[in-house]
């Protein structure tokens, strides 16, 4: 009995920090940006170059925000994802999203830029962006 509770405590444990490790990511627009909601669907047609209504802004690629993204709002992985993109590129259809190194670099792009949008961690917010988007 007394292992089974030991086996249970460390299960429980080991499910609260595989969830604190997880980022929560949101995506933002600029303060001047008319947006206030959107859904994962309308994001990943942005960042996959399905729209261009936004200019897309993205995560240095090979990043675990990077990965993170794609598969939540998209379902796909970074491989799937670049071969996109060099697809779109090869037929002249559409330009990828400009890369930055992190969620500040990001942010600072977005807030810039009225019709930009891009994700980052939640704990990267402040007021110079708004969140439209926040992924579970």
């Amino acid at each position: 009995m007394k292992k089974l509770m030991s086996a249970l405590v460390l299960s429980a444990l080991a499910a609260v920090a595989a969830q604190a490790s997880a980022a929560e990511i949101v995506v933002i627009v600029s303060k001047q940006n008319p947006a206030t909601r959107m859904f994962s669907e309308q994001a990943s047609q942005f960042f996959l170059g399905k729209s261009n209504l936004f200019t897309p802004v993205d995560q240095a690629d090979g990043s675990a925000i990077r990965n993170e993204f794609y598969h939540k709002v998209a379902d796909k992985d970074a491989a799937q994802v670049k071969a996109l993109w060099s697809k779109l590129v090869f037929t002249g259809k559409a330009t990828p999203p400009k890369e930055y190194p992190n969620s500040a670099e990001v942010k600072k792009a977005v807030a810039a830029d009225p019709k930009a949008i891009g994700y980052i961690d939640k704990s990267a917010v402040d007021d110079t962006v708004k969140v439209i988007l926040t992924l579970p």
